[in-house]
């Protein structure tokens, strides 16, 4: 039962912040008005700017700025115990992600439609706007490389899936264009599509797709002609594709589905949260422990990275890229700013929450086996429990051993030798936790599927909507790229680079780079740098706080509230970066050490510039008083 309580006590003060601390910001301090016009219309292009439907854009933001973040994040982030995990994850978006993502909306949508980094010339200096820039270039090459090797691990991991996610693009296309010809409802057709992308879910789970197949590559030992690496290429050519196309084609469209879809899934999993609760399947206070005394040796503590951790759950910096990229360029309205900006925020904590309780109530269920083919491909059965007697007999994990046996402190490796939990479970388990704990619920609901096995239908519905999330995320990332690289070739007067072709080029080719060609071997170079994004995203948070705060302070307005997040989202992240510099050092990671010494030295030149606006802005108020 205590599962059941934490979820929707999580959700009712997700939906009391939202009408009470929303509404205060909204009017009291941005002061929304209806009457001022977005630069969707001032500016309208028919390709970037163009004035959009609040729901669309809603999908649209909100599956852009989830992604795999709120999944990944509290994976990882439940060594420490789910207390500390529910508490930063509820906290954390209600006062300071939801209010972070809605003032880099409002600024954006004030100023063009530019983005964070452009606004940092006129709210702090030129040089700021420079460094910024460069920052944010810096953060979403990683994001490009980090979410395409997720993508394709999670179709070499789930393979019955692949047919469905690339099946919504075209149902996608379909649903754009019947919208961009109509004023009516888009409510049903919609639903109509998420239904056929069920439907494909369903039989899909009885074909699986074998990329290697296809390019005639199957039985090839090189690490070239992995599945992972071969989906890696695909998807980046996707990205440039997706990326140049009008918003309306396909951006807007799919986002909404996989915002309808996410609902799906999270009505599913919250029934089955009610119905383990009720039969007594799931406890979470005996399934994992709420504070972990026992961590992984290699694991850092948990202050100050379990705020680093969990980003995208509580905080990201990545999301006022979001808000001052794609979505202020789609506002129609003013007035639509709370729904989008703090409301998407705090949707996605509700998915965090539902990921904390997966991965530790859920996979705690314990009611399914993996097997492993030697393919890689995964399937799934339900376990057995059969005599404890039986010399070969397999008892299935329940409650805590279960968790415990997800989360073990040693973690068996390919090469036959075991590592230390925190390090030793790749990305692909980190999902896979939730996936597999997720369905668990979904099970619970006892919803007779007929001719498939009901786990099986579950796991693939969660597959597919993790995919499709995370191909949100990517594309939409690929297209703020090249916003970003068009703000910067125009900031060092080089208008060739400004072409939409030509910067979505080096946003391709450098996310492309850094996947496949940085690291040791082939498709894992993203994660090279991995361990540098968490903090660098969390610093990019704090000093887009100091543009709100800036901003603010312009109008007169209190910003106690937005200084307290400011200062809390530069020291903490500034902690844990200098704390795993000093690890870095000692282990001669160099690339590490010099990239993240980089960020750390902007993040201070920009916290001093801010210093000195403020000390400005203060000096010229009281003056004026």
């Amino acid at each position: 039962m205590t599962t059941l309580l934490i979820a929707f006590g999580s959700f009712a003060a997700f939906l009391l912040a939202y009408h009470t601390y929303g509404r205060f910001l909204g009017r009291k301090i941005f002061g929304l008005n209806v009457d001022n016009v977005t630069p969707a219309h001032t500016l309208r292009d028919g390709s970037d700017f163009e004035p959009t439907r609040k729901s669309i854009l809603f999908g649209h933001h909100y599956t852009s700025i989830a992604g795999t973040g709120p999944i990944v994040g509290p994976a990882i982030a439940v060594f420490w115990g789910w207390l500390p995990a529910l508490l930063w994850v509820v906290f954390g978006s209600i006062f300071i992600g939801a209010v972070h993502d809605f003032g880099a909306l409002v600024l954006s949508v004030r100023n063009k439609g530019m983005s964070v980094g452009a606004l940092a010339e006129k709210y702090l200096s030129r040089r700021s706007r420079v460094l910024l820039l460069l920052l944010l270039m810096l953060t979403l090459t990683i994001v490009l490389a980090i979410f395409g090797l997720v993508i394709a691990a999670v179709f070499a991991m789930y393979p019955s899936g692949v047919v469905a996610v690339w099946a919504s693009l075209p149902i996608a296309i379909g649903l754009g264009l019947w919208a961009k010809k109509t004023t009516g409802s888009i409510l049903l057709p919609s639903l109509l599509a998420v239904g056929a992308i069920y439907t494909i879910i369903y039989f899909g789970n009885r074909f699986t797709f074998d990329i290697q197949s296809v390019f005639g590559l199957s039985g090839c030992s090189s690490p070239w002609a992995s599945p992972v690496v071969l989906w890696t290429i695909i998807l980046f050519v996707y990205c440039f594709i997706a990326s140049v196309l009008p918003v309306w084609v396909l951006l807007q469209p799919r986002d909404y589905i996989n915002s309808q879809q996410l609902f799906v899934a999270l009505a599913l999993l919250l029934g089955g949260i009610v119905a383990a609760a009720f039969t007594g399947q799931s406890d979470l206070v005996a399934a994992a422990p709420a504070i972990a005394k026992d961590v992984p040796a290699d694991a850092p503590p948990i202050l100050p990275f379990l705020f680093i951790t969990i980003a995208c759950g509580a905080v990201s910096g990545f999301h006022s890229l979001v808000s001052s990229g794609t979505s202020s360029k789609q506002l129609h309205c003013e007035s639509h700013a709370r729904a989008i900006g703090y409301g998407s925020m705090l949707a996605e904590g509700a998915l965090a929450v539902v990921v904390i309780l997966a991965c530790c109530a859920g996979v705690g269920m314990g009611s399914f086996e993996k097997i492993k083919a030697t393919d890689g491909a995964i399937t799934w059965v339900p376990k057995t429990v059969p005599d404890p007697a039986a010399p070969t007999g397999k008892i299935a994990l329940t409650g805590q051993a279960a968790w415990e046996d997800r989360y073990k402190l040693e973690v068996p490796q390919k090469d036959g030798t075991t590592k230390p939990g925190w390090g030793g479970m790749g990305l692909g388990a980190k999902v896979s936790a939730f996936v597999e704990g997720g369905a668990n619920f979904i099970v619970a609901l006892g919803i007779p599927f007929d001719l498939v096995i009901p786990l099986e239908l579950a796991i693939g519905i969660l597959g597919v909507m993790v995919a499709c999330f995370a191909a949100t995320t990517l594309d939409t990332a690929t297209r703020l790229y090249r916003y970003v690289f068009q703000e910067f070739a125009e900031t060092i007067h080089c208008p060739p680079l400004k072409n939409k072709y030509a910067a979505t080029s080096v946003a391709v080719a450098s996310g492309l780079s850094l996947a496949l060609l940085a690291g040791d071997t082939p498709a894992k170079g993203g994660l090279t740098l991995w361990p540098i994004f968490g903090a660098t995203n969390q610093i990019l948070a704090g000093l887009c706080f100091l543009l709100i705060v800036s901003y603010v302070l312009r109008r007169n307005k209190p910003v106690w509230f937005l200084a307290i997040p400011a200062v809390l989202m530069l020291v903490l992240p500034t902690w844990a970066m200098c704390d795993r510099l000093i690890v870095w050092a000692k282990a001669e990671k160099w690339l590490l050490v010099t990239i993240g010494g980089a960020v750390q030295i902007i993040a201070i030149i920009l916290a001093i510039e801010a210093a000195r606006v403020f000390r400005k802005l203060r000096r010229e108020k009281n003056t004026t008083a």
